[in-house]
């Protein structure tokens, strides 16, 4: 059974995770178009910060920035022994649980050209590409989503 649940990204099992993201960012992409957060970052007081675990292995984190008048999707990732257990869908499904209880009525992310199962999630859950938010500028390497949760209840 999958258990989603806060964590902490400094804990031993999502801090390795989140270095292979991050790894896998700097190597498909320009370090000016790597946009995740390093680990001091996600410890801010503003982010919710989740893992996913099947007993106890943890094999995939995600996180809520709570923004100024919406919440951001960051630091989704999924081990390579959790892909197709429906990890990412879990997690996703407690970030917007979580948006829905701070108050916030829209979803947003950034995520990079190519992460194609990525995007197939985020359709999926109703996201549409958007232009650039906060402080992104747009970029050949970004995809932009958002996701209205007023019309679901």
């Amino acid at each position: 059974m999958i258990v989603v649940e806060a964590g902490h990204p400094k804990d031993t099992a999502p801090a390795a995770l989140l270095a292979q993201s991050h790894a896998l960012m700097n190597a498909m992409f320009p370090a000016g178009a790597c946009h995740y957060l390093d680990l001091d970052a996600l410890c801010a007081e503003n982010i919710r910060f989740f893992v996913a675990r099947e007993g106890d292995a943890i094999l995939g984190t995600g996180a809520l920035a709570i923004q100024d008048g919406y919440g951001e999707v960051k630091s989704m990732f999924t081990d390579e022994m959790g892909r197709g257990k429906g990890i990412a869908a879990a997690v996703l499904r407690m970030v917007e649980d979580t948006a829905r209880e701070e108050g916030l009525t829209i979803l947003r992310l950034e995520t990079g050209t190519g992460l194609d199962a990525a995007h197939r999630l985020y359709d999926r859950f109703g996201f549409k590409k958007c232009g650039p938010f906060g402080s992104y500028e747009d970029s050949d390497y970004s995809v932009f989503m958002e996701k209205s949760l007023e019309d679901e209840a």
